[in-house]
C-alpha cells in the first residue's frame, strides 16, 4: 500500500476546532466523521452485520451481480470515498476484475483503521496498487486528481454515505467529485431510499444496542482525545425520523442536568436534562431525486439499479 500525501482532517487540532464550533451551536452538534475512530469503525462494521441494517448486504449483492456486469471494461483507475472495510470494493472487483489486470485504487478516508482494512481486503488482487489518502473527501479528491494516470477512471461513493450530507452539501460534494474526474469517467453512487418509518428507525436503534454503543463512543473519544471527563452513562442514544427533511437523525440525550467541561477546546457549559447533541443525519432519497442531483453537476445517468424490497439504489453516471 502506498500512502498519499494528503493529511488527516481528523487530527487533534481539527477535532478541537470542530468541538469548539459545533458544541456551541443550537442545537449542539458534532460532525459524524468523529464517530469513526478505531473502536467506532469496528462498531460500525458490526452494525453492518445486524439483520435490521440491510444496506451493506443488499449493496454488496447488487455490486457483485447487476452492477459489475454493466461497467466499462477499460477502466484502469478506481477511487473510493469512505471504503470502510473494503468488502464492497472486493466484491465488485472479484467480478469486474477477476484477471487481476493492472489497476490503481485510491482510497479516501479520515480513519486510519478503515484505510488499513480496505487495503488488506484488496491484497488478493495481484495487479492492483493501492494508494491510501488519510484525508477529508475534498482533500483526498484533490490529491487523486493530481496523481491519477491516463485512461478512464471510476469513482465510487457507496453505502449511502451521501446521506450523511444535507442536500445542498451532497450536491456540492458531487460537484467536487466531478471536478476530480474527466469527461467519460464514471461514478457509482449508492443511496438509501425512503422506506416505512419503523424499518428505518430499527436500523438506527437496533435491539442489541450496537448502534447506541457506536453513538456513545463519541463521548469516550472526547474524553480520551480532548481531556474531558464526560459520564457516558449520563447520555442515551436516540434515533428519530424527521419526515419534513427526509432524514433519520442520531442524538446523544442528556439524562440529567450536567456540566460539560472539555479542556482542550476551552469549553465549559451546562446541559439540562433532555438536551441533545446531534451526531449524525442520514438523508433518504427517491430515485428521481438522485438522478436530478447527478445531472445538475454535469453527470449523465446511464444506469440505475433499484432494489424495491430493501429500498436501495445504485446509480452509474458518466461525467459529461
Amino acid at each position: 500500500m502506498r500512502t498519499g500525501e494528503a493529511t488527516s482532517t481528523a487530527g487533534v487540532e481539527q477535532f478541537v476546532a470542530d468541538a469548539r464550533e459545533y458544541l456551541t451551536r443550537r442545537p449542539r452538534q458534532m460532525p459524524s466523521q468523529y464517530l469513526y475512530d478505531a473502536l467506532g469503525s469496528a462498531l460500525f462494521e458490526a452494525i453492518c452485520r445486524l439483520p435490521w441494517y440491510r444496506i451493506t448486504r443488499v449493496e454488496m449483492r447488487m455490486l457483485a451481480h447487476e452492477v459489475s456486469s454493466a461497467l466499462p471494461d477499460d477502466c484502469r483507475t478506481l477511487v473510493e470515498l469512505g471504503p470502510g472495510s473494503g468488502a464492497k470494493l472486493r466484491a465488485l472487483l472479484s467480478r469486474y476484475c477477476p484477471d487481476s489486470r493492472p489497476m490503481t485504487v485510491h482510497l479516501i478516508d479520515v480513519s486510519t483503521t478503515a484505510l488499513g482494512q480496505a487495503a488488506h481486503a484488496l491484497e488478493q488482487f495481484r495487479g492492483i496498487e493501492v494508494v491510501a489518502h488519510e484525508a477529508s473527501y475534498e482533500q483526498g479528491l484533490a490529491a487523486f486528481a493530481k496523481s491519477r494516470g491516463c485512461g478512464r477512471a471510476l469513482a465510487m461513493f457507496l453505502g449511502s454515505n451521501i446521506g450523511n450530507f444535507a442536500p445542498a452539501e451532497a450536491s456540492d460534494l458531487v460537484r467536487r467529485i466531478r471536478g476530480a474526474l474527466t469527461v467519460g469517467d464514471g461514478l457509482l453512487l449508492g443511496t438509501d431510499l425512503v422506506k416505512p418509518k419503523e424499518r428505518m428507525l430499527r436500523a438506527y436503534n437496533d435491539p442489541l444496542g450496537v448502534t447506541a454503543a457506536f453513538n456513545r463512543n463519541l463521548l469516550v473519544r472526547i474524553n480520551m482525545e480532548l481531556g474531558a471527563c464526560l459520564d457516558v452513562d449520563s447520555f442515551a442514544h436516540r434515533a428519530l425520523w424527521n419526515a419534513d427533511e427526509a432524514r433519520v437523525e442520531m442524538h446523544l440525550v442528556s439524562l440529567q442536568p450536567q456540566r460539560i467541561v472539555i479542556p482542550a477546546a476551552g469549553l465549559d457549559f451546562f446541559m439540562p436534562e433532555g438536551e441533545t447533541i446531534w451526531t449524525e443525519s442520514s438523508y433518504k432519497y427517491e430515485p428521481p431525486e438522485v438522478t436530478a442531483m447527478l445531472e445538475s453537476q454535469s453527470f449523465s445517468v446511464s444506469e440505475q439499479w433499484v432494489d424495491e424490497k430493501d429500498r436501495f439504489a445504485i446509480s452509474y453516471a458518466v461525467a459529461v
